[in-house]
């Protein structure tokens, strides 16, 4: 079939009709009917003929088949067996598409091990391969797909992925603002966040209670301070913004207090420079690296302990 008929609403209600199924809302599924905004979604990933891409939510394969003439190889995750079924018929003529069935996600701060290992796999098969994401992502999924992504070791290049507006908001927010914290500061550390495009819920299929956006994200060359320790900084911001509106040396006391005594994080404090009533909400990017690897050096040589009090497999939430 062609893209341009498949995706259509009336196509699409036919299509589920016949095969005696609904769009799942526990799933996320919103189907994106706009082949403009489609085009759009790929074009802006900059696809060229060594790319391996990632999609996460083939749906019934509409933009998979629209990547895979562009570039070397696709990888396309759809947890829903019925999805599933049509997405292999769509994509059947692309010798390039691998289908999986199953959940992206191990958890919400783990990605599925098949998925991992089969995209390993692709990559190191292809030569010279770029890695990308290009998703209509399933709203239930977008932030943990996003987060886990640039805390892993994967080398992706680009993401463009189309997610609830709000969300994009909260991405794109800097310090002060409302919508700023853990998940901000996370990206826009090692990442260039930009909304390419507010989209109504018109263009969806079921259409959404909320407005959308396509945001594009890379890697940044030139962060606004170095990291030393990804995993530890993960986890700090996310347990100081999870307290956002309480006094930095409150949250950091019980953070820590394993590791430090109130007087090692006075000090600590005071020699970087952190105002007494300085809160979380408050700090920027670089004075919240600034903090995290401080806070890091001091617990290393005192503790085996590094990531203390509270330590947990929760992710970082928008």
């Amino acid at each position: 079939m062609k893209n341009a008929e498949r995706q259509t609403r009336s196509f699409l209600m036919k299509l589920f009709a016949e095969h005696g199924f609904h769009p799942r809302g526990d799933l996320g599924q919103n189907f994106l009917i706009d082949l403009n905004l489609m085009e759009f979604v790929v074009r802006s990933g900059g696809l060229q003929p060594s790319d391996v891409v990632l999609e996460i939510g083939a749906g019934t394969g509409g933009m998979t088949s629209m990547i895979a003439p562009h570039v070397s190889r696709v990888l396309s995750i759809e947890i829903d067996s019925n999805m599933y079924e049509i997405a292999r018929e769509t994509t059947a003529p692309f010798e390039n598409v691998t289908l999986l069935r199953t959940d992206v996600l191990k958890n919400k701060n783990r990605f599925s091990a098949v998925v991992v290992e089969t995209l390993q796999r692709i990559l190191a098969e292809s030569p010279d391969p770029v890695f990308k994401l290009i998703a209509n992502l399933p709203y239930n999924v977008a932030t943990p797909v996003m987060s886990n992504l640039v805390a892993s070791d994967l080398p992706w290049s680009v993401m463009v992925v189309t997610i609830q507006w709000e969300l994009a908001q909260k991405m794109v927010a800097k310090h002060g603002e409302s919508g700023y914290g853990a998940l901000a500061v996370w990206l826009q550390s090692q990442c260039q966040v930009k909304i390419l495009k507010k989209v109504k819920p018109t263009v969806f299929w079921p259409r959404p209670q909320v407005d959308s956006a396509i945001v594009r994200l890379e890697p940044l060359e030139n962060p606004p301070a170095k990291i030393d320790d990804r995993r530890f900084f993960q986890d700090f911001i996310r347990r100081l913004f999870s307290q956002r509106r309480k006094l930095l040396r409150s949250v950091l006391i019980g953070m820590f207090r394993k590791q430090l005594t109130k007087p090692d994080v006075d000090r600590l404090l005071v020699d970087g420079g952190f105002a007494e009533n300085a809160r979380a909400e408050n700090l920027d990017i670089s004075h919240l690296v600034a903090l995290s690897n401080r806070f890091r050096r001091e617990i290393a040589g005192t503790s085996s302990d590094i990531l203390g009090e509270d330590e947990s497999e929760e992710s970082i939430e928008a």
